[in-house]
C-alpha cells in the first residue's frame, strides 16, 4: 500500500514539474512574440505616418467604402448574460457538479453568473494568471472563469476563514501550476475550491477533499482548453 502511494505521489510531482516547465517555456515564447510584434507595430506606425502624410496632400476626402467601418463590433460580444443553463448536483464526496450548459463566449462587459464563485460561462477574453498565483484582493469573475477554462483550480475564501487555513492553502497553490487563490466575499462557505463545472466547500486546509480536488481537476478531464497558458493574463 505504501509503495503504491509513493508511486502516485512521485507521478503527481513529475506531472506538476512538467507543467511548470511547459509554462516557463511558453512564457519565454510569449516574450519573444511580444518583442517581435512591437517591432512590427513600430514599423507599421512609421509607414502609416508616411501614408497619412501623402494622403493629406491630396483632396482630403475620406473613402468610407474602402475603410470597412460598418459600425459593428466584429470581435467580442457585449452581453451581461452568462449563457449558462442547468443546476448543481451534489455527489457523496460533497463535490457539486454543474449539470447543463456552461457557455464559453468572450464578452467585454460584466457578467451575471448563476453561481458564486462561478464555475463557467461567458467570460472576459483575458484570463487571470493562474500559475500558482495568490492574490490578496478579489478578482473579476469574468477573468477567473477564463482561468478555469484553461484547467485551473481556483481557491477562494471569505473573512471567516481561519488565518492558518489561508496560509496553508496559499502555500499549496504557490507550488501548483494551473491554480490560483483569492478572497471572495459572496460565497456560501469560508473555504471553497472551484474548477470548470465543479465546486466544493472544504472545512479546512487539511480536509482530504483539498488534495482530491486538486488531483482530479488541475488540468483534469473537465478542462475545455487543456494546456492553454496560465501566464500573461491579468498581472498582479
Amino acid at each position: 500500500m505504501g509503495s503504491a502511494n509513493n508511486s502516485s505521489s512521485a507521478a503527481r510531482k513529475a506531472r506538476i514539474e512538467e507543467m511548470r516547465r511547459a509554462e516557463r517555456s511558453r512564457a519565454r515564447r510569449n516574450r519573444t512574440l511580444v518583442i517581435a510584434a512591437s517591432v512590427v507595430v513600430v514599423a507599421g506606425l512609421v509607414v502609416g505616418g508616411v501614408v497619412l502624410a501623402d494622403s493629406g496632400s491630396g483632396s482630403g476626402k475620406k473613402d468610407t467604402a474602402a475603410s470597412g467601418d460598418n459600425g459593428k463590433d466584429t470581435g467580442d460580444v457585449n452581453s451581461k448574460s452568462s449563457g449558462d443553463s442547468g443546476h448543481f448536483t451534489t455527489g457523496k464526496d460533497g463535490v457539486r457538479t454543474w449539470k447543463g450548459t456552461l457557455s464559453r463566449t468572450h464578452v467585454t462587459t460584466p457578467v451575471s453568473y448563476p453561481m458564486h464563485p462561478p464555475v463557467g460561462g461567458n467570460h472576459n477574453p483575458v484570463w487571470a494568471d493562474c500559475n500558482g498565483d495568490v492574490y490578496t484582493q478579489q478578482l473579476h469573475d469574468e477573468n477567473t472563469v477564463h482561468s478555469l477554462e484553461h484547467g485551473a483550480v481556483w481557491v477562494t475564501y471569505t473573512p471567516k476563514a481561519a488565518k492558518a487555513d489561508i496560509e496553508a492553502l496559499s502555500a499549496k497553490v504557490k507550488k501548483t501550476p494551473y491554480s490560483l487563490m483569492s478572497p471572495y466575499e459572496n460565497q456560501a462557505a469560508p473555504l471553497m475550491l472551484s474548477a470548470w463545472g465543479h465546486q466544493v466547500a472544504v472545512k479546512s486546509a487539511s480536509d482530504p477533499e483539498v488534495n482530491k480536488f486538486f488531483e482530479e481537476f488541475v488540468q483534469g478531464p473537465q478542462t475545455p482548453e487543456p494546456g492553454a497558458s496560465c501566464t500573461g493574463g491579468v498581472m498582479k
